[in-house]
């Protein structure tokens, strides 16, 4: 199975279909093929081929890198508002091809249509997100210790930004650093999961035609794209033209990163692993409860960073939420992503899916008793794809493997006594992420907010640990990476800040009544 010729032509692909091969890179305007071995691209669905790329060659990252440099030389002097303006109308484009979009995470990441269609979403929102920030870039001014001067702070654009995706959101986690960065008067290197190319392609294809349409103002090769596997981010995380690089992935991967771009002095934001928790209080809701506890677990088929892990849950609803929680995920809707009606689709590939089993596997052996799920679905569901009914494990507490991120749909459930109890149970993985509580005490809920509660970066009350908005910075602390993305203030890392001080005055005072005559 190729891309339905339908969905080539709304994506404005055709010219590149054409090819025995998709292209390696997209740079400079033109498509690059390298000569390295092809590597074929399937769909989770049914591991049909969608098409084979050669991973880009060091030669090609660096043509990427230094065409984007080139162009955020002349992109950091346009004023911020008219960059804002280029942000606007590429989510004019996303909204207008959004279903064509949505249909492409869905055939090659896995994702059923709705939570594809979330994800378009989601690019689109940041868009107009990014638009606002462009006329609020704003500094400080500072009261001066010395007569007739005036300090301030400014914000500049900072480079070239390189930005490394996973397969999981292979969209909207490359426009929350993309559309910030422009705003913010950088260029964007992208290298993308090497398991959705396409979602990449796809929409590179669709910034360049809408940067064509204002080369009066704009100009060309602003965003870059190189397709390959670790050695190309090793080649970005390397290269003294990229002074930020953000990477999204597993821990192994950020360390790998960070060591890299420390070396040469760089910055980098993390956005990495997640092992989250959601405590269930006495006082909790449970009809509630339970519906953020199934999208949170089972949603993605458990292939979110903010996917529930670990569910604690106060010693007296034990057995009543794991008699529920196992009926609903036996109940659950597996199969094709793009089917009415489905809410589980299929893991990404077969490693994801012997990562699953061999932590269950670990899990019984150290303590833990399968409720529900873990299993392979070979019927009704699309053959050769991984599907798998989403595992509920009771455990005594945090075991070496609960400790771990499995990137599945895992949920493993333990007892506490008191509410302290919980907290120091969610916080004793090494990720930090996402977090929740359901009770309807104010008491809880707060204690559980404030600073000896979770030590996440998200902490919510009466709703699951998935499902942010982008309106709030996201990220956690721990092994997730320390980064922040998306909302709030997190332009600034896409910035280098300046303080200035102007003396409009006629006499030369020192700070701190230093006295130096000459």
């Amino acid at each position: 199975m190729r891309l339905p010729p339908d969905l080539i032509a709304d994506l404005r692909l055709s010219d590149l279909a054409a090819e025995p091969l998709w292209p390696s890179a997209l740079v400079a305007g033109a498509a690059h093929y390298a000569d390295s071995a092809p590597r074929d691209m399937r769909s989770p669905i049914d591991h049909a081929l969608l098409g084979s790329y050669a991973p880009a060659s060091a030669g090609l990252v660096n043509h990427a890198v230094e065409a984007a440099h080139g162009a955020f030389l002349k992109w950091r002097t346009v004023p911020a508002p008219l960059r804002g303006e280029l942000v606007r109308r590429i989510g004019e484009q996303i909204r207008q091809r959004k279903q064509a979009l949505a249909s492409l995470i869905t055939l090659e990441a896995g994702k059923i249509s709705s939570e594809a269609e979330g994800e378009v979403q989601e690019c689109i929102d940041i868009c107009d997100f990014a638009v606002g920030l462009s006329r609020q870039l704003h500094g400080l001014t500072i009261a001066s210790e010395r007569p007739s001067h005036r300090m301030m702070e400014q914000w500049q654009p900072l480079g070239a930004v390189g930005v490394i995706t996973a397969f999981n959101f292979p969209m909207a986690v490359w426009a929350w650093n993309a559309m910030l960065a422009l705003v913010c008067g950088n260029a964007v290197v992208w290298k993308p999961s090497e398991k959705t190319p396409l979602c990449a392609i796809a929409l590179q294809r669709l910034v360049e035609s809408t940067i064509d349409e204002m080369t009066e103002s704009v100009p060309a090769h602003l965003c870059q794209l190189v397709l390959g596997e670790r050695e190309a981010g090793e080649r970005l995380a390397a290269h003294p033209l990229l002074p930020l690089l953000s990477a999204t992935g597993s821990t192994r991967m950020g360390r790998t990163v960070a060591q890299a771009v420390a070396a040469r002095l760089g910055r980098s934001l993390l956005e990495l692993g997640g092992n989250n928790a959601l405590i269930v209080a006495p006082t909790a809701d449970l009809e509630m409860a339970l519906r953020a506890i199934v999208f949170s677990a089972a949603g993605t088929a458990g292939q979110r960073c903010t996917s529930l892990r670990r569910l604690i849950v106060h010693e007296s609803l034990v057995d009543t939420l794991c008699q529920r929680l196992a009926q609903a995920f036996e109940s659950l809707p597996i199969g094709h992503p793009g089917a009415e009606g489905t809410l589980v689709g299929p893991l990404v590939d077969a490693e994801a899916y012997w990562a699953m089993q061999q932590a269950l596997q670990a899990a019984e052996q150290q303590g833990g008793q399968r409720l529900a799920g873990g299993n392979r679905l070979e019927q009704g569901v699309p053959d050769h794809g991984y599907y798998v009914r989403p595992a509920l494990v009771k455990v005594p507490g945090n075991l070496p493997i609960v400790m771990e991120e499995t990137f599945a749909p895992i949920l493993y459930l333990m007892p506490y006594s008191e509410l302290q109890d919980a907290i120091d149970l969610n916080n004793a993985v090494s990720q930090g992420l996402s977090s929740a509580i359901f009770t309807d005490s104010v008491r809880e809920a707060e204690t559980f907010l404030g600073p000896a509660g979770s030590d996440c970066g998200i902490a919510n009350v009466n709703i699951g640990t998935s499902g942010a908005e982008i309106g709030g910075a996201f990220g956690g602390d721990k092994d997730t990476g320390g980064g922040r993305e998306s909302g709030s203030d997190a332009w600034r890392n896409y910035m280098r800040r300046t303080t200035n001080t102007v003396n409009y005055g006629t006499a030369l005072p020192l700070a701190q009544g230093v006295k130096f005559e000459v």
